[in-house]
């Protein structure tokens, strides 16, 4: 016999993260980058022009800079954070192993310089075959801050392609657990590194509204829900557990995506949460909708402006 269950009756509460009085990153940005590891020409280039397309004006809508500009909400009219890319090193001989510790990241982070905590943020882009403490295991990529006098922001991503992409290269590989709904082609061709876009935006958006973590969280310092963490897994309406939710396809290349680039490029990228609708979504943006129901060739356009929240449809 089933057991009747109450928790239909209880009413789900709103998310709310709570700012927490510290700094946050506003202004222009510089993203300095550290490449560890082998990457290709083609593989930098696909994480060079998101950062530049989370500030450009001049891609399509629905565009990368449309969701970036959900983080000029946090802490009211404080202005925006414009990201620009600055540095890059490449260090492709592996100088400190193929076993990184959190130590080893926070090393790696500093040799981008420009050690400015509410200017700058170091990210460190671990290859396919280098491991890190926790990666594949509890996480995919974390942001944090060093500590002592010069005190700077920094984020860390790695390649999942070879090691867990079911687990960090997620919707664009089948997943370890749960639903195994089919994987979507990814938008610019490379499971691993459209997979580290993912979690790159997860990481930069949590880096400037947390970045010395007394900024906007939910839950414990050690382990808070941020901007785009709240939302996991959520990349269109109708999203649930192992399905993103729709999503824009590519009628040429079948590859999914919600968002445009600069140079072209496509993107998908996770909800955040906005703190002016307290709901995980993708702000205002206008955006083209196929109608999937006409087979013969015949489109149905019709443009949208999402006003976010759980009424908001943003790929339906």
């Amino acid at each position: 016999m089933v057991e009747p269950s109450f928790a239909a009756l209880v009413k789900q509460q709103p998310l709310v993260l709570k700012y927490h009085n510290g700094s946050l990153l506003k202004g222009q940005i510089s993203v300095n980058l550290v490449w560890y590891g082998h990457f290709t020409p083609v593989q930098r280039s696909i994480i060079v022009d998101f950062i530049h397309s989370l500030t450009s004006p001049a891609a399509h809508l629905p565009s990368a800079a449309s969701w970036w500009r959900t983080t000029e909400n946090y802490k009211g009219d404080a202005g925006s954070s414009a990201l620009v890319v600055g540095k890059q090193i490449i260090i492709d001989n592996d100088s400190l192993g193929k076993s990184l510790k959190n130590l080893d990241i926070v090393a790696l982070a500093s040799k981008a310089g420009s050690l400015n905590g509410l200017n700058s943020i170091n990210v460190v882009l671990t290859a396919t075959d280098v491991a890190v403490d926790g990666f594949c295991m509890s996480r995919c990529g974390t942001h944090g801050s060093s500590r002592g006098k010069n005190r700077f922001a920094y984020a860390w991503v790695g390649n999942s392609e070879t090691q867990c992409p079911g687990q960090c290269a997620w919707p664009f590989h089948q997943p370890i657990y749960g639903p195994q709904t089919p994987p979507l082609v990814a938008p610019n061709g490379d499971v691993g590194v459209d997979g580290m876009v993912i979690n790159l935006a997860t990481v930069l958006a949590g880096t400037v509204t947390n970045p010395f973590n007394n900024g906007y969280f939910q839950g414990p310092p050690t382990a808070p829900l941020e901007a785009v963490s709240a939302c996991t897994g959520i990349f269109g309406s109708g999203a649930y557990s192992g399905y993103p939710g729709r999503v824009l396809v590519d009628k040429t290349t079948g590859a999914s995506y919600n968002a445009y680039g600069v140079n072209g490029r496509k993107y998908l990228l996770p909800a955040m949460w906005d703190p002016r609708t307290r709901n995980a979504d993708y702000g205002y943006v206008w955006i083209e909708v196929w109608d999937r129901q006409v087979w013969s060739g015949f489109k149905s356009v019709f443009l949208a402006r999402i006003v976010g929240g759980s009424q908001g449809r943003p790929w339906a």
